[in-house]
């Protein structure tokens, strides 16, 4: 065995001089649901209008993703622009709502399949895509007439839950209202150069109040929320003003709302902590102690400024592998109830998982595809570890089956030293049917034969940028 596979050899540790720190798991103590922490943004790659699922369809229903959020889908795979957006379905404003002449489902009702297809539900974003080109904005602009956007927004929703328009019965459940508002608000910067609200903060507020309480009244059963709020720049642990002021604004005009949704990129997993907190928080103080907390966007971003190009490299990279792991494993164990990784499909540069030429996955996929693993057992066990940068969350079935999820990883490049990592059992010992499968700088989600020490225990050595699935 190299260096770099896992070492189950306890005289190796006494030569290298090195110490053992410990992982414990309890597998009889649950303390809770392992939550949909791996869910993402957008869909497969289908090859070609037809519907040929030949892209990245197989590793999408592999990866056990729950969900799939459907912003910025036009201009991935073989759609191009011609989906989801309302400015797309319902491309004359000044036509009837009630009449199905008025829309074009055609290419969003592909896309939408090809979700479903794979056993993945959709999280529909009922709105507009980013506009990041200069000069001219042409479809974040408020609407002309909130009613009517939100007449048009509710006869999509009967196209794919009622069968309206020859529609589908996808029972679609949760329903976002617009994306990331907010993202000019400070210093009238949406004035200027808006990206994804061409307005007021005011003028969203009524827009948002008329769109959430129709479509709530129209589908009482469903999930409406939103608004999808952006975050600070990269390394700030305070969430933006503007999260307290919608909020405080919709508890004023008495505005339900079923969830919340905010972004923030980071290098830093404890970042996404700060803000659930944050954000719980918020959502108490305002009376919406029953409404789910969203980290809708998220991947890897040191700064989009200097270091814009080094974060997506590193998008692409064994680090951003052990930085999906571990912000999944943070989030589980804060107040966010939903996480989704932005982006899935090939072709956007913030697509980490998947080489771009052969739409194979890599390093990023394989922490995706490990926490799908961990939700299929379902319970979440009690694991503590006592390691720094070295994460470890378990879950058991009902069955009794086994799955501990260990990570390492670190915001230093310059950091290169192996850490040896011994996981025992409480009360217990690892028998002779465990499994692990290492992903690192050398290995991509790949398994080494155990064996077992004479107490029980697993010996890990670990890379930095490392993550190791466990299964007994």
């Amino acid at each position: 065995m190299g260096k770099h596979l896992i070492t189950l050899i306890a005289a190796m540790l006494a030569w290298s001089g090195s110490v053992s720190a410990q992982i414990v798991v309890s597998p009889d103590d649950a303390i809770g649901t392992i939550k949909r922490m791996n869910a993402v943004n957008n869909g497969p790659r289908i090859n070609n209008a037809e519907q040929v699922y030949t892209g990245t369809t197989g590793y999408f229903r592999a990866a056990n993703v729950g969900y799939s959020r459907n912003h910025d889908a036009a201009g991935y795979g073989a759609y191009g622009e011609h989906v989801v957006d309302i400015s797309i379905i319902f491309p004359d404003f000044s036509k009837n709502p009630d009449k199905p002449e008025s829309y074009d489902f055609t290419l969003t009702d592909r896309y939408v399949k090809s979700i479903q297809d794979a056993g993945v539900e959709v999280f529909y974003r009922l709105g507009q895509s980013i506009e990041n080109q200069p000069l001219k904005k042409y479809n974040i602009y408020p609407p002309k007439d909130n009613k009517k956007w939100a007449r048009v927004a509710e006869h999509i929703i009967r196209h794919y839950n009622e069968g309206w328009a020859d529609g589908f019965h996808y029972n679609i459940q949760y329903w976002e209202i617009w994306n990331e508002p907010n993202l000019e608000w400070d210093n009238d910067k949406w004035k200027v150069d808006p990206r994804c609200w061409a307005g007021s903060p005011e003028q969203f507020y009524d827009f948002f109040e008329v769109a959430v309480k129709h479509l709530k009244g129209c589908f009482p059963n469903l999930k409406i929320g939103g608004p999808a709020m952006s975050g600070t720049d990269p390394g700030g642990r305070t969430v933006p003003v503007w999260y307290e002021r919608i909020l405080s604004e919709m508890q004023r005009r008495n505005v339900p709302l079923d969830f919340f949704a905010w972004h923030i990129y980071e290098n830093d997993p404890t970042v996404y902590v700060d803000y659930s907190y944050q954000v719980r928080a918020l959502l108490d103080k305002y009376g919406y102690s029953n409404t789910e907390s969203f980290l809708n966007e998220w991947n890897y971003i040191k700064s989009w400024t200097d270091d814009y190009p080094y974060s997506v490299r590193t998008m692409s990279s064994p680090k951003a592998g052990a930085f999906v792991c571990a912000s999944m494993q943070e989030g589980q164990n804060c107040p966010t109830d939903m996480m989704m990784y932005y982006v899935w499909t090939p072709g956007s540069k913030f697509n980490g998982l998947f080489d771009q030429l052969s739409d194979t996955p890599i390093w990023p996929y394989w922490a995706l595809y490990s926490w799908g693993k961990l939700k299929t057992l379902g319970t979440q066990v009690k694991a503590s570890c006592d390691i720094p940068d070295v994460r470890v969350t378990a879950a058991r079935s009902a069955d009794g089956h086994l799955g501990i999820l260990v990570s390492r990883y670190t915001m230093d490049d310059n950091i290169t030293s192996v850490k040896d990592v011994t996981v025992r059992l409480d009360g217990g010992k690892f028998d002779g049917k465990v499994r692990c499968h290492i992903t690192d700088q050398f290995n991509m989600y790949t398994e080494y034969p155990v064996a077992l020490q004479s107490d029980g225990t697993l010996l890990l050595q670990l890379y930095p940028h490392s993550f190791v699935f466990i299964e007994e």
